[in-house]
Order: structure tokens, then C-alpha cells, then sequence
């Protein structure tokens, strides 16, 4: 059986159509609904391209570096193959899902959110009589645009250098570039968390230990600060907490947190979940000392301006001294009260 991916004419243009990457661009010439009861049924256009020209890019029988350039027209692949490896890194490992309650793309750097900011007597369940007015809840743009950030690594080498190297293995370095790009995400959105996102009123309160609300002996941590923490955020519930790496020590010393059936679902699933409900998420990316308590499906709305950028002009010309990878995002605060910072103090 011929397919159409065979005759397929590749070429540099294709990474710059309007609003289109690659790999749609690819969809279109070459759909994938066309393969449906096929052996190729479960590969899209990208990895059709791959088997067109032989190419193996996984396992310990992957091909080296220099296959993607043994024509013009597979040389065409390689920013691609780039792209993927790089976001294949940023998902794993990614805790941004855990913290969003919402994920725009947007295709430009001027965006504004919404909020709404109702009163108690807006939050109330009232019988509305006939005739009455039925509680409103207004919607509103916010006044500032979102802050959106590029962030990206650049990637230096030789053509010589890595032209024999078996790309499973440079796919390694560049999954490692993603998780460098991720973590720049989440430094951002704790940023936004913390301090708000311009915004009048967006930067989250904050409490300490030893306060008059949270109480209990600055520089300690105790079940009971935890619990006073926890009854602050009603109506929205602490479904996640995000710690540095010295409270989750702390956090996990306390007795309520060695809880056997706590250990069991670890042990079981990899995540770590406390007595409270809530999923524990450790990071480098919080200062010491504290801990950022949230309701993940109010809490932040990220803001991504388009996909895994790559100068790949310079890729398929082989010129990788100086290659940026880059992406753009930004974070907006939802519902300010559904998150909240603690600090230990002392």
C-alpha cells in the first residue's frame, strides 16, 4: 500500500506558518486519520516522517546525529525532534499541573485576565421571590496585564561534537534543558503566588508561626500551626501544600505524618499526601522556612504564548554553537484567598 507521507516535500517553511507548528503543519499535508485501520494508525505525522527516513531516535540501537542531515529534506526534522525531546523534559517531573486551575495559550505578549471578587452577601443562598432580583456575580478584566516571561536555554555545541553521538543520549541533555525551563515556570508562578500578579490585592496573605492566629513557638513547626493554617481558607479548601525541602523534613518528623496508611500510599503511588488531605509538593524553587498552602482549582491560571521555540534555521544548517530554545508564559492569581503562605519564623 502506498502512503502519502513518502512523497511528502519537506522544507524550511513550514516552521512559519501563522499559528501553526510543525507537526500540524505536517497533520495537514499528511493526515492522520488517513492511517486509521492501518499498521501506521497510532503515529502522527512527525514520527511518519521519522520512518520515511529511517530514523530511530530511542533505545540502545538509535541512530547518531548525523542521520537527521544525510538529506536536506530529513535535515528539516531536526528542530522538531529538538522541540519534543525539550518538552518531553518539562512534563516530567512538572508540578505546575498540580498548582494551575487553568491553562490559557495565547498567541501574543498583551494578556489580560478575569476576576471576579464577590461579597459575603454575593456568596449567599437566598429563595429569589417572584418578581425580586436574582443575585448577580460580576466579571471584570483585570487592570493589569499579565506578565509574560521568556525563558529558554541555549544550547552550545559543535556539529562535530555530537554528530556521532546516538541520539537516544543527546535526548537526554535535551529532556535535562526542559526541566531547566521548567523550573524557571515554577519559579515564576510562586512569584506570582507570593507577590501577586500586579494587580491591586493579588499578593497572597501570609501568616507565621508563633502569630496570633497560627500560634505556637516561632521557628517550629507543630500539627497544630497546621491546622490553624488549614481553617483559614474557608470557603476554598488546602488540597495542595508546596514546601521547600527543609518543611517537608520538618512536615515529615511530625507524628501525624507517619501515619502507616500515609506511608502505604507513597509506597504505592509516589505521592506523598498529608493527614489534612493534602498533596505535598516539594520544591527548590520556595525559600526555606516556608510553605504555600492552595486550592488548585482556584488558585492560578497560567498564561503560555505558543509552543517550544528553536532558532531552527540555525538546526538544520547545522550551526548549533548558538541555538535558543525558548518558551513564553506567565501566571495570573484567580481567586486571591485560595492561597495562602506560612513562614516559620524565629
Amino acid at each position: 500500500m502506498a502512503y502519502s507521507y513518502d512523497n511528502l516535500r519537506l522544507d524550511k517553511g513550514m516552521y512559519n506558518e501563522a499559528g501553526l507548528s510543525f507537526t500540524q503543519v505536517l497533520e495537514k499535508y499528511d493526515p492522520s486519520e488517513n492511517y486509521a485501520g492501518t499498521p501506521l494508525e497510532d503515529t502522527d505525522a512527525f514520527q511518519r516522517q521519522l520512518k520515511r527516513f529511517d530514523i530511530r531516535v530511542k533505545g540502545p540501537n538509535s541512530d547518531v546525529v548525523e542521520k537527521f542531515f544525510r538529506s536536506s529534506e530529513s535535515a528539516v526534522l531536526f528542530p522538531e525532534y529538538v522541540s519534543r525531546s525539550v518538552k518531553q523534559g518539562m512534563e516530567e517531573g512538572n508540578i505546575l499541573p498540580s498548582i494551575t486551575a487553568s491553562i490559557t495559550r495565547f498567541d501574543g505578549m498583551d494578556y489580560r485576565s478575569i476576576y471576579s471578587v464577590p461579597t459575603d452577601d454575593d456568596k449567599a443562598l437566598r429563595n429569589v421571590e417572584e418578581g425580586t432580583v436574582i443575585p448577580q456575580t460580576e466579571i471584570r478584566t483585570k487592570e493589569n496585564l499579565v506578565k509574560l516571561n521568556k525563558r529558554g536555554r541555549m544550547l552550545v555545541a559543535s556539529y562535530e561534537a555530537i554528530k556521532y553521538q546516538r541520539l537516544d543520549l543527546f535526548s537526554v541533555t535535551l529532556r535535562q534543558i526542559g526541566q531547566h525551563i521548567a523550573k524557571m515556570h515554577l519559579e515564576d508562578a510562586i512569584k506570582v503566588i507570593i507577590n501577586g500578579d500586579g494587580n491591586e490585592d493579588s499578593a497572597a496573605e501570609s501568616f507565621t508561626v508563633g502569630d496570633t492566629t497560627i500560634g505556637g513557638t516561632a521557628g517550629t513547626l507543630t500539627y497544630d500551626a497546621l491546622l490553624n493554617f488549614w481553617a483559614q481558607f474557608d470557603p476554598y479548601e488546602m488540597n495542595t501544600i508546596l514546601v521547600s525541602n527543609d518543611m517537608m523534613l520538618r512536615l515529615l518528623k511530625l507524628s501525624e505524618f507517619q501515619n502507616p496508611l500515609t506511608g502505604l500510599n507513597f509506597q504505592g503511588t509516589g505521592t506523598l499526601s498529608s493527614p489534612l488531605g493534602a498533596k505535598l509538593l516539594r520544591t527548590s524553587s520556595l525559600a526555606s522556612g516556608k510553605l504555600i498552602g492552595l486550592d488548585k482549582n482556584y488558585a492560578l491560571e497560567m498564561v503560555i504564548g505558543g509552543d517550544v521555540l528553536v532558532e531552527h534555521d540555525r538546526l538544520i544548517d547545522r550551526q548549533l554553537e548558538r541555538a535558543a530554545i525558548t518558551t513564553i508564559s506567565g501566571f495570573a492569581k484567580l481567586y486571591n484567598d485560595a492561597a495562602k503562605v506560612l513562614s516559620l519564623g524565629g
